[in-house]
Parts: C-alpha cells; structure tokens; sequence
C-alpha cells in the first residue's frame, strides 16, 4: 500500500506549520513538529522515488540516518534524497520564509530538474506528476495555505491537498456542512457563528443543557476550544474552561469575529471515545477510507491531541469507515485533493454505539505520520472489510504519542537516544515488523521531547512495547 497516489516521482516535502500562529506559539519545541514528515523519506524504499525535503533549520545528520536504516540500502537511497533548509530558526512559518529566499528556491528548482513552463499548482487540475518537461514532481505538504499555492505557482508544481479556495470545507463551520450533506450524524449544534452576540443566541437556541463547547473555525489539537457550563448569565459570565491557558472571553471574542465559530452540544455521556477516520482522495478523483484510529486526548479540558492507537474500537469501526467513505464521495466531488482526518464521538447507547461526527481536517493530521511510519515499515496494507493493516495473513497494531517527554532527556542528541531504543530491544525489528518508529528527534536537545510510534502483532503486544518505552525514557539517567 503506497500512502499517495500516484506513488511515483519527486516528493517535495513541505512541512510548514501555517497555520495560526497564537496557537503554535503554545507548543513545546514547534521547530521539531517539521520533522513529523520525515517518515516519507521511507517511500525512498522503492528506486523509482526521489524525495526533496524542506526545513526551517538542519536536520541532524543521525536523525537521517536513522530514517535511511529502515530501508535495504541507505547509500544508495541518499542519493534520491535531498535536505535543504534555510537554517534560521526564527521564521515562521517556513513557507512564507521559503517566498523571501530565491538562493533556496533555486536550489529547490535544482533539486527537481529545472523549472517547467505550464504546470497548474492545483491536484485537481493536472495529474499529479507534475506536467512538462523533467522529472514527475509534486508538493506534500503538511497543510495548504496562501503560502503554499504562492510557493507552488513559484516552482511550477501541482499540490498533493487542498486548494485555499476549499479550505472553508475543513473549517468547524463547514465541517458540519459537508457531515450535513453526507448524511452523517452531526453532534447538536449551529455553525458559521461571526460574534459573541451570535454564539449567544445560539446557545439559546439549544435549548436545555449544562454544557456547551465553542470551537473555533480554524483551530487545530484542540487549541481553540472553550467548554461553557452554562446558567442564566450571559456566557462571557458564565463558568469557563479554555483549551489555552492563557485564553481570555476577551481575546476569544476577537478570534470569533475574526475566524468565525461554532456551538455545540457538550457530550457528558460515559463512557465516551474520540476515534477519528484518516481518509485519502487522489489528483484523479478516486477517494477511501485508508485507517480509523482512537485518539488520546488531555489537556485541561480533555480535548487537546496527544497520539492515538490503531484500529479504532471494534464495536463501532466500520460504522465509522462508512461515514467517513461518504463525507469523502461528497469533499472529492467539491475537487479536495490529499489526505485528511474525520473526528468522531462514540457513545455507548442500550444498542451498542452511536458514532458523531466532529470536524473535519482538511490536511496532514496527528494521526498521519504513526500511519505513514506503520504501512512503510511493516509493508502492511488496510483492509476496509476488517478495518486492520495486515501483512502476509498478519494484522498490525500501534500506539503512538506526540508527547513523551521528560527532563532526563533534555540535554541528549537524537542519536543517543535511538541508540538507546536499540539497545534496549525496543527498537524495530524488520524480521518480525514490530518494534518503535521514533519521530521527532529534533526536539530531544532543548526540551527532552519526542514522540514514537510503538507496532505489535496485537493490541496488547503494541499497548505494552508503548507502556515500556515511556518507562525507559523517562528513567534516562
């Protein structure tokens, strides 16, 4: 199973984080999150594939290294693959950096043979190998905004995700709109909310209910939730919890007016689950269903992404499956290129579960790269009849975390600690198709961050790889 189609050509990877900046400026070591994209240095595995990989600062030469050993011959895959970085550590995001430096643009152009005449920057419009002359070549990036397009229309390349004039589909607003129109199940609430006075009627308009959650339109892990218990004072009065510590009703307000919102129903039901559908519709049109995952939530309010665990519940998977396929039929059929994520609630009801949608993220999310890393290392391919990743008769599980950190790792290089996995019988095992997928290394040195992806033959076998490498990094003397 190939993660893109077509799976063939020059990747340019452009992990830039453009997305709002008040959000970003709350996460631990934000550099280390351009690095969640390294998986795809793995798609180097077939010889048919070179793969351009873009960066604010450099990559540590261990941390590509530990990328390559995952293949049969690390020498010659180095030489499909090619790091540029613009090393400045102070611009963000990186594409809008990427737009003041032609030296690296030429490099860029360089790196995948030349500019060509009469490319579209838009998957919907060519057929994702780029056009014209030189190699077939086309952008990934981590999510598409103006920068991106500006970028792409600079170096002549088609974008393998969604056009800026469809990114309203993946806002909370028309995430609803696009559930609606599937026909799938939507939690209780009202959409394209522009003030404070809006929210306000609408929260009277659903009626009877202790609590709600305000989402902003275009927010991402959560980050811009507040969740309302609600009484007879106006909400701004009312008891409040945001998802960001340093949020205010004064500051939330503005950001309402600016990015628009949506209301809903609080759900209090126990016990309740977050799985979430990661869903892939190609240049040519084509769209499925590629995982379903559990998503591991915390922060203040329990709503902030941490990692997830594959596949998600039996109980209710292919239920999601199908709600996902659909919403899928009805972004292809609006021109939607690339991968994206569906988030759901489960709830228990007397005849098993009911599964609501959320919103809808259109573009490379959390759970992207523990898939990414779980397909190209096992070989493993998803089954939509079971909704498990299987090789040669075998299913694959995983859990994977963004967020392992600790203060005895602060300090470390990222090949200290890869040597620490390995050594500890942690690491993966090619043999077997199980073992640890480490990622974001980047974030070992300044804040003892990282994240990992842990495989098993079972739920149990990758639950407990999971459980002992926390404990093994997290003790690191």
């Amino acid at each position: 199973m190939s993660i893109f189609e077509p799976d063939e050509g020059t990747l340019v990877v452009l992990p830039s984080l453009s997305l709002p900046q008040d959000e970003l400026r709350r996460i631990t070591g934000p550099l280390s999150y351009e690095e969640r994209l390294l998986f795809l240095l793995l798609t180097l595995r077939k010889p048919n594939v070179e793969v351009v990989y873009l960066t604010s600062t450099p990559v540590d030469s261990a941390v590509v290294d530990y990328y390559l050993s995952f293949l049969d011959d690390p020498d010659e895959a180095r030489t499909r693959l090619q790091m540029i970085s613009l090393d400045d550590p102070d611009t963000h995001p990186l594409t809008e950096a990427l737009l003041r430096r032609p030296d690296v643009i030429a490099r860029i152009r360089a790196a995948i043979g030349g500019h060509r005449e009469g490319d579209t920057a838009s998957g919907t419009e060519d057929d994702g190998n780029g056009g014209g002359s030189g190699r077939a070549a086309w952008m990934v990036p981590f999510v598409v905004s103006e920068y991106e397009e500006r970028l792409a229309g600079v170096l002549s390349l088609p974008v393998y995700g969604p056009a800026t004039s469809l990114a309203h589909l993946g806002s909370k607003s028309g995430g609803r709109t696009i559930g609606g129109e599937a026909g799938v199940p939507l939690v209780r609430g009202f959409g394209d909310l522009r003030s404070l006075i809006e929210v306000e009627h609408a929260a009277r308009a659903l009626g009877p209910t202790s609590k709600l959650m305000v989402k902003l339109n275009n927010s991402y892990s959560g980050l811009g939730n507040a969740i309302v218990t609600k009484d007879d004072r106006p909400l701004s009065s009312c008891p409040t919890s945001f998802s960001a510590s340093d949020e205010s009703w004064t500051t939330f307000a503005e950001k309402v007016a600016e990015r628009g919102a949506v209301i809903e129903e609080f759900i209090e039901d126990r016990p309740l689950y977050s799985p979430s559908a990661l869903a892939r519709i190609t240049p040519g049109g084509s769209y499925d269903v590629v995982a379903t995952h559990e998503q591991i939530l915390g922060g203040p309010n329990g709503d902030v992404y941490q990692g997830c665990t594959f596949p998600a519940r039996q109980e209710y998977r292919a239920e999601l499956g199908a709600h996902a396929e659909r919403i899928a039929r009805i972004l292809a059929g609006r021109g939607v290129v690339g991968l994206f994520g569906i988030d759901f609630f489960a709830v228990k009801t007397d005849g098993g579960y009911r599964t609501l949608m959320c919103e809808i993220n259109l573009r490379i999310g959390g759970t992207t790269h523990p898939f990414g890393a779980a397909i190209l290392t096992t070989g493993a391919s998803y089954d939509p009849e079971t909704g498990m990743l299987v090789h040669a008769g075998r299913p694959k599980h995983y859990v994977a975390t963004d967020n392992c950190a600790s203060p005895a790792l602060r300090g470390r290089t990222p090949g200290e600690v890869v040597k620490l996995v390995n050594d500890g019988g942690l690491g993966f095992d090619r043999e077997s198709r199980t073992g640890n997928v480490l990622h974001m290394l980047g974030g070992i040195p300044k804040y003892g961050k990282l994240g990992f992806t842990s495989i098993g033959d079972s739920a149990e076998e990758a639950a407990e790889l999971h459980r002992r490498t926390l404990v093994t990094l997290r003790k690191t003397a």
